[in-house]
């Protein structure tokens, strides 16, 4: 029987790659076989990544890249088209949380650094992918968005409207790349014990009070609880599923 998460042959790229759960999706796509190419804006986090995937067998390259700044993405995909020739799966994952405050107060520079990462980077990020799949009949872009998305937290206004608009954006990719045999969704974890959700995981006065009695499992999820949702979407067992959300949250949402 088919094993319908072999990623063996595919070209992954995973962006956010150096830690928390873009690490942890990239790990995974290499141990079911993918080449994946590890991108975030500094190098030393990505070769770290990259030394563990090789020592345990996999195959990895790190290529920086800042996925706000247009220049940089442009040129990422030309050295992935030049050293490839393809790519068959994206995962937007590399995003920034500013911003933790109030709406009131929320400067403008917050506002356009978080929508800058967050929500143009998935766009031309995903739409450099698609025209590379396009061309070899096909892919998987997963973007990682959050219940932040769906149910904005205190003091993540901002945070939580570039969410929303990842979901927003899945959907709409997904309904005009469908002809292109290109499905787009997107995972929607909870809070995980990340450095990005440090913030909020080291103030255990605020995860006793109010975050953990919101959590029907009581606790963070770890990145590695993400990467089997990310494998799922990118591979053929879900073949027929495009446009969807599925949310990893410890039973926030219920």
């Amino acid at each position: 029987m088919k094993n319908l998460f072999d990623l063996t042959g595919k070209i992954a790229l995973v962006s956010g790659a150096s830690r928390g759960i873009g690490e942890s999706i990239a790990k995974t796509f290499a141990a079911y076989g993918a080449e994946v190419v590890l991108t975030s804006r500094k190098r030393e986090g990505l070769t770290v990544v990259e030394k563990a995937i090789v020592a345990d067998g996999g195959k990895a390259k790190s290529i920086p890249c800042h996925n706000g700044k247009m220049e940089e993405i442009i040129a990422l995909f030309k050295q992935i088209e030049s050293e490839y020739g393809r790519i068959d799966i994206l995962v937007n994952n590399a995003a920034t949380n500013f911003y933790f405050g109030d709406v009131l107060n929320a400067p403008e520079a917050a506002w356009d650094k978080t929508m800058e990462v967050n929500l143009k980077g998935y766009f031309f990020m995903s739409q450099h992918a698609a025209k590379m799949m396009v061309a070899k009949g096909g892919g998987s872009i997963v973007n990682v968005a959050s219940i932040n998305g769906i149910r904005p937290a205190p003091l993540q206004g901002v945070y939580s409207i570039t969410k929303a608009g990842v979901i927003a954006m899945t959907k709409s990719f997904a309904k005009e790349l469908a002809p292109y045999k290109i499905r787009v969704n997107a995972l929607l974890p909870g809070l995980t014990d990340t450095k990005f959700s440090s913030v909020m995981i080291e103030n255990q006065e605020l995860m006793d009070t109010l975050i953990l009695p919101a959590i029907p499992l009581h606790r963070a999820g770890q990145p590695d609880e993400m990467a089997g949702a990310a494998l799922y979407l990118a591979s053929d067992a879900s073949s027929f599923t495009t446009g969807a959300t599925i949310v990893v949250d410890g039973g926030a949402l219920a």
